[in-house]
């Protein structure tokens, strides 16, 4: 459950089981490695761009691997090194969204670290090459997270199982990938246009930005990742609406945990400095409803302080308070829960196959 405690002392992570997480990282590595020695072949020059995607790779929940993992186990699939280097696909999609992301909103960190973008400015300024080095940045970026997505394309095309079952998953591939494009797309759309033209007749902002980390975040990150599986195992339409029936509700309850993370959240857990959401102005399901909620003067504060880049952490902590006290963070919380508990329902008569 997305506010579920972690696994006891001495108890497996959920995704460390059949050693999946040390595994879809060798395949991570391994293809990173053949791909900087092409790289290497064009120039040496061009070292950083698989230097800071491996660098950015080299952490992760591998959530979306393990969901695709057990996708394909649950649809009858065997445990095979192929149904990994296929998930460890998705690890590479989720750079390169995680890149242009954080392109998109300005994100100075990620990880706990420099973001893309940032690095390749760095590396301008260390060096003292002519023009603007945040223009040089944020184009080493987008190039680095063209290649994620070139790769990610690659290492599913040659995992290593056959034409069959590779027609069985690349529509769910497809369509998550397009998918995630129109989310990111209005979600960008969504910080500019907020109360004017190009909103959907009749929403409000809650369901656009429930329609926002759908399409963004939540479909890509449960969803789909379990579609992919199933379908490359060749799973019964019965089985993959149950995949989409706790999936779904799961990954928008996901988002929404990240989303409150995100101006809660401890930057050392976290690897971004508290209340970015908030400089950056998204238009959370979080600050929606803090909009809909807040009375006259705490509405004015919001609307005056989300995406200012300039807020100070007295700022951030002014606009939590605002938060809590309208009932927004509470509303969430609630929402959360409610999203969860019919997902899990969906796996209780589930025709999953035994593993």
């Amino acid at each position: 459950a997305p506010n579920a405690p972690g696994p006891g002392p001495g108890a497996v992570h959920p995704v460390d089981v059949a050693d999946l997480r040390v595994r879809v990282n060798a395949v991570i590595e391994g293809f990173l490695a053949r791909q900087a020695a092409v790289l290497a072949e064009v120039s040496p020059r061009c070292a950083p761009l698989a230097d800071y995607v491996a660098d950015l790779m080299g952490s992760g929940k591998r959530l979306r691997a393990a969901f695709c993992y057990w996708g394909w186990r649950g649809a009858g699939g065997q445990d095979r090194p192929e149904i990994v280097t296929a998930a460890a696909a998705l690890e590479f999609f989720q750079a390169a969204a995680l890149i242009h992301d954080d392109v998109m909103d300005g994100s100075d960190t990620r990880r706990g670290m420099p973001s893309v973008h940032r690095r390749f400015a760095d590396l301008h300024h260390r060096s003292r090459w002519d023009a603007d080095g945040e223009l040089f940045g944020v184009a080493g970026a987008v190039l680095a997270g063209d290649l994620c997505l070139v790769w990610s394309d690659e290492l599913l095309t040659g995992c290593g199982l056959g034409p069959g079952a590779l027609s069985g998953g690349r529509p769910h591939f497809d369509r998550m990938r397009t998918e995630l494009m129109g989310g990111q797309y209005l979600d960008i759309l969504a910080q500019v246009a907020a109360g004017r033209d190009g909103e959907e007749p009749g929403a409000d902002a809650v369901e656009r930005a429930r329609r926002v980390i759908r399409y963004k975040s939540a479909k890509y990150s449960v969803e789909q990742p379990l579609l992919l599986g199933g379908g490359l195992a060749g799973a019964p339409e019965e089985l993959l609406a149950t995949y989409s029936g706790y999936g779904l509700p799961l990954g928008e309850a996901f988002q929404l945990r990240d989303d409150l993370l995100g101006v809660f959240g401890d930057p050392a857990t976290t690897g971004k400095p508290a209340g970015d959401d908030l400089r950056e102005g998204k238009r959370t399901v979080l600050v929606a409803r803090a909009l809909r909620r807040a009375d006259a003067a705490d509405r004015a504060a919001l609307l005056e302080g989300v995406g200012r880049r300039d807020l100070t952490d007295d700022d951030v902590r002014r606009l939590r308070d605002v938060l809590r006290r309208c009932g927004a963070v509470a509303e969430v919380e609630a929402l959360i829960d409610e999203l969860a508990a019919p997902a899990l329902a969906w796996l209780a008569d589930a025709p999953l196959a035994e593993p």
